[in-house]
């Protein structure tokens, strides 16, 4: 329905103009090349090239990270929301000349970050070095001294808490121990024995898991901290200096940025010349474009370059990518196929099927027109004064459809910012306003609106049925067509006055037909569902598989409708529970502004989590209700050679400059 049809393409021309020629497609973006394989044409080999790109983007998109942290850009709401930068080709050139002088800048800001970052990494260490040294300031000897001519030193811990008179006790005559810093953990000391007791002492200590201080220095613990103190406030001024520098540098934020696309726009220049056949004089290009797409593109290439191009249909062994394109009502949905497959060579596109039902179900599953009013405003404001790249657009487009359908429903449903208006009309001009609904409130009456959602969850469900008959029909099975959606239609329709009969009085004569249909349809989905299979056996049981799959399916599918009614009653019932936790105090002062309060805070929320339902089960009433019917997916979707850049976009050019 809504996929645009393709063509292959093939384009020879002279190899002077191959670079030329792949930028010329990769501004338009409207072919996927596709790789030679004909072994008669030579391929080139742009491994190393490529490489480099990547290296030097790496490069820069590591120093735009820097700078973004060290000097952060203070830009406007507007701008953070404008997209992409628009700048002129002629204007991408000059810009591409300062490559090698933005590069450089780039490598001085990664230089002085590894600086900062190796200061930090030495000034931590060195601290460690001061924390250690801190039980150790009252030493007034270095650290590595020995002992005199007559005594041997010990300076080191033991990993519990003691006292100079114990460990003396413990050591040889004439020893002399001296606690340094003492804790539950360790001791800290200073121990002097004659060198006549050094082995018998040091025997002694081993014992007693003595260790030797680790890194000894020949100055006192003073001395080596104010020595690291030093080291740290140079270290730490150095820092200072480097991220300066780095601030600095930040003037290139926006030339940084220019290089981060240009390097990506030529890494793919180069991975499509990889994929082009090569002789002496020319080359071959291959791939797929829109039909739509394929006249202009050629008149365009011919009057520049001396060009052959020729297009022809794809076989059914080709790998034809898809490309959507859709009207302005159905196309903001793209997204939601896109999400879960794109279609395959069988499938139509399910975008026009399913987007009425999706804002439809949007809406009366969000149900509050005051919400829906909220949504419908700011995505209308983001859509008029900022330019959004393809995606973003559509997906606030569609937000604001849902928004439209939102409004509509909670009008009919009576329920503007839950209720609100007979709230204020109550509490604060003591005047009671009866329903506003303009067809009916949900909580007064669930069941109508139970049945309803019933409703829908036979409709939704027919139309992928109806497709699935239109697709057997096209394809000249129409006798499958019929056999395979009659009985279905019928069955299910013949069940409804019978199971509408449980909530409310169905006249006799619905229930008499619907009874007539069920046994037409059920009949002939035995009889015809195993047509396939040659025995008696196999087309019997086929027709009961079949019956038994229609009877538990579709009930199953029927059932799941009853969110429709679940979250609509979820959103009001929250948005009128929060308005009457604002009016509880019975000072009108006091209760208006905690009504203010709690209906922003309040109601702020109630959208956001009932956003994201109506969201969510929403896109699986698609998924597994409508798609199951007819829907298969697994296309690929159509990648052109493009102009993929995440800061700057080309101006619209005249395609016959």
């Amino acid at each position: 329905m809504a996929k645009l049809k393709m063509k292959k393409i093939e384009l020879i021309a002279m190899l002077t103009d191959s670079k030329k020629i792949i930028e010329l497609l990769q501004r338009r973006g409207v072919v996927e090349i596709t790789r030679n394989d004909d072994e008669e044409l030579e391929n080139t080999n742009v491994t190393a090239v490529v490489g480099e790109f990547d290296k030097f983007r790496n490069t820069a998109s590591q120093a735009l990270e820097i700078i973004d942290y060290y000097a952060p850009e203070k830009a406007a709401f507007k701008e953070l929301l404008g997209g992409k930068t628009e700048v002129e080709k002629h204007e991408f050139g000059k810009e591409a000349m300062h490559l090698e002088q933005v590069m450089g800048s780039a490598n001085e800001i990664i230089k002085n970050q590894r600086f900062i970052a190796d200061a930090a990494n030495s000034v931590s260490q060195l601290q460690i070095k001061c924390d250690m040294l801190e039980r150790w300031k009252t030493l007034d000897v270095p650290l590595n001294f020995k002992g005199t001519s007559a005594t041997v030193a010990y300076i080191g811990t033991l990993p519990y808490q003691t006292t100079a008179e114990e460990l003396e006790e413990k050591l040889p005559e004439g020893s002399s121990v001296e606690v340094i810093n003492s804790s539950k953990e360790q001791t800290n000391l200073f121990i002097l024995c004659t060198k006549a007791s050094n082995e018998e002492a040091g025997d002694i200590l081993r014992k007693l898991a003595f260790s030797h201080i680790a890194d000894p220095g020949n100055k006192t613990p003073l001395e080596l901290i104010s020595e690291y103190s030093a080291e740290i406030k140079k270290l730490d001024e150095d820092s200072e200096k480097a991220k300066e520098s780095i601030i600095k540098l930040a003037e290139n934020r926006q030339q940084l940025r220019f290089v981060i696309d240009y390097l990506q726009m030529r890494k793919e220049k180069y991975d499509a010349l990889s994929g082009l056949g090569f002789t002496e004089s020319a080359f071959v290009l291959n791939g797929f474009i829109p039909e739509k797409y394929a006249e202009s593109l050629e008149k365009e290439i011919k009057s520049k370059y001396t060009a052959s191009i020729i297009f022809t249909d794809p076989s059914d062994d080709d790998d034809v990518p898809v490309l959507l394109e859709n009207s302005s009502f159905s196309a903001p949905v793209e997204g939601v196929t896109k999400m879960f497959a794109m279609p395959g060579k069988g499938d139509v596109d399910p975008t026009p099927v399913m987007s009425f039902f999706y804002y439809l179900f949007f809406g009366m599953m969000l149900s509050d027109a005051g919400y829906g009013l909220l949504m419908v405003i700011g995505t209308t404001i983001a859509l008029k004064k900022f330019k959004f790249e393809s995606t973003m657009q559509k997906t606030l487009t569609m937000f604001r459809n849902c928004g439209i359908s939102t409004v509509i429903w909670g009008a009919l449903f009576g329920s503007w910012f839950g209720d609100i208006v007979q709230v204020v009309a109550r509490e604060f001009f003591h005047k009671e306003i009866g329903s506003i609904a303009l067809w009916f409130e949900p909580l007064d009456d669930p069941i109508k609106l139970l049945l309803y959602s019933f409703a829908l969850g036979i409709l939704h469900p027919f139309l992928g049925v109806a497709v699935s008959f239109k697709m057997s029909w096209d394809a000249g099975k129409k006798t499958d067509a019929v056999l395979d959606t009659l009985p279905v239609y019928l069955t299910i329709l013949g069940v409804v006055p019978h199971g509408a009969s449980v909530f409310i009085s169905v006249p006799q004569i619905l229930k008499t037909v619907g009874t007539y249909m069920m046994i037409a349809g059920v009949v002939l989905m035995l009889l015809t569902s195993g047509r396939s299979s040659k025995s008696i056996f196999g087309k019997l049981f086929g027709g009961i598989y079949a019956l038994y799959n229609t009877a538990t399916g579709y009930l199953s599918d029927i059932l799941s409708y009853s969110r429709l009614l679940a979250l609509g009653l979820a959103t009001g019932s929250i948005a009128s529970v929060i308005n009457l936790i604002g009016t509880m105090p019975k000072n009108p002062f006091v209760k208006a502004v905690l009504l203010i309060v709690v209906f922003i805070v309040g109601h702020t929320a109630n959208l956001a989590i009932n956003l994201l339902g109506a969201y969510v089960h929403t896109d699986r009433l698609q998924f597994v209700e409508l798609f199951s019917k007819f829907y298969t997916g697994g296309g690929r979707e159509f990648a052109p050679l493009t102009v993929n850049t995440q800061y700057i976009k080309f101006k619209e050019e005249n395609n016959n400059e």
